[in-house]
């Protein structure tokens, strides 16, 4: 996750940064200079403006994946900087709903989004990540929340099943099945089954994986291709190859669930970007 930020925000210069990969010191250096860099995009714990929100012309989902890495920054340090700002953030986009459909994205929320949103949430639980007020969603209900609206969606008419890419049917996109979208829920899915032992998120995170290579969105050789068209019954895949992290980060976890009856070889796990 850590990497993927670094890449996103443009901070990849390497010579800026002194690090000794065997000395623990110099690791929490150096991953405190890129947490201080990363945060000075982000405005939204000052005055007048909205927490958890980045400014143009990073996305919502950004911001996710953003506050995501920041949980990891205070698990492998243990330095609690910016937990107060990253609390304040993922309670704020939580929305009133408590599932990560906030008023100020709700017109232009895609599956893929919001599971950015609660992929950051189920770190939290994981991780052990300081629990919010009581009066508060907790983390763990809040990606389960996006998981029972995930599967709510799910589009048994066409193509077999799947998520189609926008939420509303308004948007541009809407009849696009990516797989980013069904990647998220996957992740989700898998990792909710291995974090509560309930069977039903295994079968549910089986059923994407096997819907996914049923219309080719996963090739025999684990190719993760970008989406196909449900209005041409996802007969025609766009073979765009992306850098998938959230489903690279499943094919690790598969091996430990054997339910999936999947196992990733190694090597699938390169990509082209």
């Amino acid at each position: 996750m850590l990497a993927f930020i670094l890449l996103l925000f443009g901070i990849h210069n390497s010579s800026a940064l002194e690090l000794n990969p065997d000395d623990h010191a110099s690791i929490q250096q150096a991953a405190s200079k890129v947490a201080h860099g990363m945060m000075s995009y982000y405005k939204g714990n000052e005055t007048g403006q909205t927490p958890g929100l980045l400014p143009a012309p990073y996305y919502w989902w950004e911001a996710g994946a953003m506050f995501g890495a920041l949980i990891d920054y205070w698990r492998y340090t243990g330095d609690s900087t910016y937990n107060d700002v990253t609390s304040e953030a993922m309670l704020w986009q939580a929305g009133l709903g408590r599932d990560f459909m906030p008023p100020n994205q709700t017109k232009s929320e895609g599956n893929d989004d919001q599971a950015f949103w609660g992929i950051t949430a189920l770190m939290a639980a994981e991780s052990g990540f300081p629990d919010p007020p009581p009066e508060d969603p907790q983390w763990l209900a809040l990606a389960q929340a996006v998981f029972n609206l995930q599967a709510d969606r799910w589009d048994d008419a066409t193509c077999g099943g799947g998520l189609r890419w926008q939420i509303s049917g308004l948007n541009a996109g809407y009849n696009y099945k990516n797989s980013i979208s069904q990647g998220g829920f996957f992740n989700i899915a898998a990792r909710l089954g291995a974090f509560t032992a309930n069977q039903t998120y295994y079968d549910w995170a089986d059923k994407m994986y096997a819907w996914c290579e049923s219309v080719g969105l996963i090739s025999p050789s684990f190719q993760v291709f970008d989406g196909t068209d449900s209005l041409k019954k996802c007969s025609d895949l766009n073979h765009n190859l992306w850098y998938a992290s959230i489903l690279e980060e499943v094919e690790a976890l598969m091996i430990d669930i054997p339910i999936l009856g999947h196992t990733t070889p190694a090597s699938s796990s390169t990509a082209q970007q």
